[in-house]
């Protein structure tokens, strides 16, 4: 069975205890619907989604072929090997293009028409970056009409795509049956979960009473009053997964039954667990020290280290030759509508890794008098923003100075955003498990300022940590770049600025 503090870990069955046992079968485990990449789940209906047009985009450049618009590609057969490079390189640009766009998210909340824009502006990102690599390698060059034609062809392809993606994604059939033992407050978690993009990836097919349960948490019509045993009640509803979420597991935990259940191929998972996989955040709510200390993950080795520290200096150094002429023409708006002796960046004392203070550089976005009645949250449609610090604040360029953060090494490019000492002394006393968001550096972006607008109160901040703790526990090379290439998306749709 799976240790009640930590799922993950498997102890072998003592029979002993359950007689019951030499007498079950036991069944292949439920297909999973989600898929475990570097401790990130991706859900199965987005990895496949993504996969059919990957595989749209490969084959759209073939199709394009047939058209006899490149006089330098005119096959008797437009299938013969000779394109296949091109055609996987149209088909990573748009893949990327796509997932910089947050097509491939599962947080993604845009309606239809949303996501059809965002398609689009992935084709035009993507034979922006086609264009790049050909100019750089010209021996993969197409011709300008074929590339064009096949754009067209694969926005139709993935806009059908989507279309078909949008009706059937929410079906049972990708979805986990989930049983909830537990319905009191901590099994209320769950049933608050009620849009379709928190639960794409489980059905909740009813909730167990357990001793000890709040009698105010889960309401009675989504109960299950049955005398049947839990394995029982898990066979009759085609369970492939059970939830533990008492409110007090020190009286009458079920440890026989989910023993059995275990046995019979059916999951065990502890509700932390299966809210950070869900929600892509650690809630505070449900959260214990003990799920922390057990749980896998909170590594901070020293080759992620060296590597995320090499790729940080990388990105820094590129960036910073891109961005240069940005900076330049922002530094003279600056400039010429405050007055030659206005300030143009603007350093703030703010808390790094494991507490240490570091000065933080950026271009100053509001009045040079904008605290003199001391520090301040940031505000929506804050008055003392200035004309220019409105568009560099909503496209982000009051950012780009945070380079030279990164290269002196006080910062990460991605990673939790670094508070004011005097709001971190206050959200220490406050916030459990606010001290741990410091125990790597903080970054230019990160988890949380992909999934949560702008923070700009104590509760913000609460709501912020959460996906914080998941990326400080889950973070990895993969995540941090899936992170940066999703961070085009805010920047490109505006999502948070304020």
């Amino acid at each position: 069975m799976r240790n009640a503090l930590n799922p993950q870990v498997v102890f072998l069955p003592v029979y002993g205890l359950l007689p019951e046992a030499r007498q079950l079968h036991l069944p292949k485990a439920p297909d999973e619907v989600a898929i475990r990449i570097f401790q990130h789940y991706w859900q199965l209906p987005l990895a496949l989604l993504a996969l059919v047009e990957a595989s749209l985009f490969f084959l759209a450049l073939y199709a394009a072929t047939l058209t006899g618009l490149d006089p330098a590609i005119r096959p008797a057969n437009p299938f013969l090997p000779e394109i296949w490079p091109q055609a996987l390189l149209f088909s990573g640009a748009l893949f990327l293009s796509g997932t910089a766009m947050g097509l491939y998210n599962a947080r993604q909340r845009s309606r239809l028409t949303g996501v059809l824009a965002r398609v689009g502006a992935s084709m035009v990102g993507g034979v922006l970056l086609i264009a790049v690599i050909f100019y750089l390698f010209p021996a993969l060059q197409v011709g300008r009409a074929l590339l064009m034609t096949a754009a067209v062809l694969s926005f139709v392809g993935a806009a059908v795509a989507r279309i078909i993606f949008d009706r059937v994604a929410d079906e049972d059939v990708f979805k986990k049956r989930v049983l909830v033992y537990g319905a009191g407050k901590r099994a209320q978690s769950i049933a608050r979960l009620r849009r379709r993009s928190d639960r794409r990836g489980f059905l909740p097919v009813g909730y167990v009473a357990a001793g000890g349960d709040d009698p105010d948490g889960v309401p009675e019509a989504a109960r299950i009053n049955s005398s049947d045993s839990l394995l029982g009640i898990c066979r009759s509803l085609e369970v492939d997964e059970v939830v533990v979420a008492m409110d007090d597991r020190r009286r009458q935990f079920p440890m026989n039954e989910l023993l059995e259940c275990r046995l019979e191929g059916i999951e065990i998972i502890e509700l932390i667990s299966f809210l950070e996989r869900e929600t892509g955040k650690v809630r505070l709510d449900v959260l214990n020290p003990s799920w922390m200390i057990f749980s896998e993950g909170f590594r901070q080795g020293r080759i992620h280290s060296t590597l995320e520290r090499a790729f940080d200096v990388l990105a820094s150094l590129i960036l910073l030759v891109v961005a240069l002429p940005f900076m330049l023409l922002t530094a003279m708006a600056i400039k010429l509508t405050e007055g030659p002796r206005a300030s143009i960046f603007y350093r703030q004392l703010r808390v790094g890794q494991h507490g240490r203070p570091f000065k933080l550089l950026k271009f100053r976005s509001m009045r040079e008098d904008a605290e003199r009645h001391g520090a301040q949250w940031a505000q929506k449609n804050d008055n003392r923003v200035t004309k220019v610090g409105s568009f560099i604040r909503l496209t982000r360029i009051d950012e780009l100075p945070q380079i030279l953060n990164v290269l002196r090494g006080h910062m990460s490019f991605v990673g939790p955003r670094p508070e004011r000492p005097e709001f971190v002394a206050q959200l220490n006393e406050r916030i459990p498990y606010y001290r741990e968001r410091h125990t790597i550096k903080p970054g230019i972006t990160g988890w949380a300022q992909l999934c949560y607008p702008y923070g700009s109160s104590e509760q913000d901040a609460a709501e912020k940590l959460q996906y914080d703790l998941f990326y400080v526990k889950n973070h990895s090379l993969l995540f941090y770049l899936a992170i940066i290439l999703q961070t085009v998306e805010v920047i490109v749709w505006g999502k948070g600025a304020r």
